[in-house]
């Protein structure tokens, strides 16, 4: 059978387009991460444009349509505060309360140590020898050195100083740079999303218009959902978690309120990891607390991920858990934090397309 020259030439296009790829991967990486740094403001305006958008979106409908020419600079402007004002309320909760925490439990872990130490000669859980050392053991020593031996390895003070300097100015540029670019953006919306429009009704087919148009609004749905939801989820945490402590009579139950609050931004991990960091504060005022702490936040977990979590955030990304926790564990592990918060609503997307196309039938 004699094959057409199109299907000819159109595989060797492929065939050779592919052996590009294979052959120059290595510079095609090199390039793609030249160009992702430079765009990096860019891409981070974008994302500071649609978060800002959320509160905006309430602003402008609570506005109506009075003052026209105020409308947009008043509820842009309202929308910024009302996140710069969330943004400082939290650091404002979590950084003295974190900076507390760092300061009790270098004071405290010299005695909470040599305490263990005691309980361990008296039960005989270690073996003599071992106890033989750590019983002449200078903790405060040894914290002290292990110090010195951390902040040596960070070079001289003017290196040093130099770097966060760089660094912090390298930062502020780049927020600087995403913020005005935000304020473009959420400016000239309307005007942004006519311009696709007309992109895409001149370029693309119908077939794939609607596909793009079905994909953009289910990611739309699915990340302002998610925000929205993981927001309010953290605040309800943070406030059982803060009341909880206060009626069992626990120490530190505004910081570890706060810090569990924040920490449950990050879906899944988030709560055990604030958690963890309080149980190890009372360690170093009793142990029964740190139990008792540790069986309150277990109980806590459960409600919250058995009645707060599906209602809150599940139920309105729509994925179950399993693929929540699948989500987040691979988003960990490419992105780090960042890929933990975007994979959720990532995997929703997917899952609510897959679920749709499935229902719908051959």
């Amino acid at each position: 059978m004699e094959l057409p020259w199109k299907v000819c030439f159109r595989a060797g296009v492929t065939v050779f387009l592919l052996y590009l790829c294979i052959r120059c991967s290595g510079s095609a990486a090199e390039l793609a991460g030249v160009l992702f740094h430079a765009a990096a403001p860019l891409l981070l305006g974008c994302a500071i444009a649609y978060v800002v958008n959320l509160p905006m979106r309430s602003w402008e409908r609570r506005w109506g349509e009075g003052l026209p020419q105020l409308r947009r600079p008043v509820c842009m402007l309202g929308a910024y505060l009302t996140l710069a004002g969330a943004v400082f309320l939290l650091l404002w909760l979590v950084i003295p309360e974190l900076s507390a925490c760092i300061h009790i439990l270098l004071k405290a872990l010299p005695g909470v140590l040599t305490q263990w130490t005691q309980a361990a000669a008296e039960t005989g859980a270690l073996p003599p020898a071992v106890l033989e050392v750590l019983d002449g053991m200078d903790w405060d020593a040894c914290l002290k050195q292990v110090f010195r031996v951390l902040t040596a390895g960070l070079g001289g003070a003017a290196e040093t100083l130099a770097g966060l300097l760089s660094s912090l100015l390298s930062w502020t540029a780049t927020g600087g740079i995403a913020l005005v670019f935000s304020a473009y953006l959420l400016a000239g919306k309307e005007k942004l999303r006519q311009q696709g429009r007309s992109l895409v009704q001149r370029y693309m087919r119908p077939p794939w218009r609607e596909t793009l148009k079905k994909l953009l609004g289910t990611a739309d749905d699915c990340f302002r959902s998610y925000i929205t939801g993981q927001c309010t989820e953290a605040v309800i945490l943070g406030a059982l978690c803060t009341a909880g402590m206060l009626a069992l009579r626990l120490p530190y139950g505004g910081m570890i309120g706060a810090l569990t609050g924040f920490c449950a931004l990050i879906p899944v991990v988030g709560a055990y990891l604030g958690g963890g960091i309080g149980a190890v504060m009372l360690l170093t005022v009793s142990p029964a607390k740190a139990a008792l702490f540790l069986l309150f936040l277990l109980l806590l977990q459960q409600v919250e991920g058995n009645l707060i979590y599906p209602r809150v955030v599940g139920a309105s990304v729509g994925l179950p858990g399993i693929w929540v926790l699948a989500a987040v564990t691979i988003g960990g592990g490419l992105l780090g934090v960042a890929g933990m918060l975007l994979g959720v609503p990532l995997a929703a997307v997917c899952y609510r397309l897959l679920r749709e196309d499935f229902s719908t039938g051959p």
